[in-house]
């Protein structure tokens, strides 16, 4: 139920056929990484790792010359320089590009590297495919039995002249009617949120849910609570009780189907998520307009 106001009003109604699992509904997953030291310290840099079902979030606050390399990668990864004054060199698929700051960059299957020169912060989206970068994730335990709820992870098509090094700006001024920055590529779809500046008003909330796909939060600025509620069943063994987790930043919240949830930012100041989902959303890519980069990465046959 989304407020008037919300642009996902607009949205077709979420299917309401919320099958139960046998052993019931998942859990979310709260990944503080201010909380614990980083799972990497090393001369590049300090990163923290979580994840969902089927990718990989790398928070890192990188040194001068910072180097980070990919050899014989899977499938597209995608880089995200949240700082304007954080630039990187990236390297892929025989082509070096110089990328600045503030941007969602996607970066081509194969050999690849991020040099950044000088130092700041970044993040880096990987599907699980990338199994040596599952291994380092804190919170691989949620995910010791797979939610049956969610499709096993399906590639979008490739984008329509091939694989490349692709840097998009965050500098889109809001447009009334869309949700958001949203960006996607063959195996993400990054929604970089308009930022809010004081707190959430609680008159205007849009809960919700998603039958069969996650949502990962990613708090890069300022403080949030996750509000989370699942239906009930006919067997109370399933009942789950409310959750209204506090996540400060830099952070991740993994929200499972078909929980109902809404996020509240909560400080005076900046207040920056980012709505993370691997694979791209369809409900999101059939908006006119809302996929900024649409042209470029095609949807699956027949959608």
């Amino acid at each position: 139920m989304y407020d008037k106001s919300d642009p996902r009003a607009s949205l077709a109604s979420a299917g309401t056929g919320r099958a139960v699992p046998a052993g019931g509904y998942a859990p979310p997953s709260y990944v503080r990484f201010y909380e614990t030291p980083p799972q990497e310290d090393s001369t590049e840099g300090r990163s923290w790792y979580a994840r969902g079902q089927n990718f990989v979030v790398i928070h890192t606050e990188a040194r001068d010359g910072a180097r980070f390399e990919r050899k014989g990668q899977q499938d597209e990864y995608v880089l995200i320089l949240p700082d304007v004054a954080t630039s990187a060199q990236v390297t892929a698929g025989g082509e070096q590009q110089a990328c600045e700051g503030n941007a969602v960059v996607f970066v081509p299957p194969g050999d690849s590297s991020i040099e950044i020169p000088r130092g700041g912060r970044i993040v880096r989206l990987f599907t699980t495919l990338a199994d040596d970068l599952v291994a380092r994730c804190p919170n691989n335990d949620a995910y010791a039995t797979p939610n049956p709820l969610i499709p096993p992870l399906q590639a979008w098509p490739a984008p329509k002249d091939g694989y490349r090094i692709r840097r998009y700006g965050l500098d889109v001024h809001v447009e009334p009617g869309r949700f958001g920055r949203i960006f996607r590529g063959s195996t993400f779809m990054v929604n970089y949120l308009d930022p809010r500046m004081e707190p959430r008003d609680i008159t205007k909330l849009s809960p919700h849910h998603h039958d069969d796909f996650e949502q990962c939060s990613l708090a890069l600025d300022g403080e949030f609570i996750h509000d989370l509620r699942w239906p009930w069943t006919p067997n109370m063994h399933h009942w789950r009780e409310d959750e209204h987790a506090f996540c400060g930043s830099p952070s991740v919240a993994v929200i499972p189907p078909p929980s109902i949830h809404t996020t509240r930012a909560q400080r005076h100041g900046l207040n920056q998520l980012v709505d993370i989902f691997c694979p791209p959303r369809m409900d999101f890519s059939k908006k006119p307009g809302w996929v900024l980069n649409a042209d470029d990465y095609p949807m699956p046959e027949g959608a």
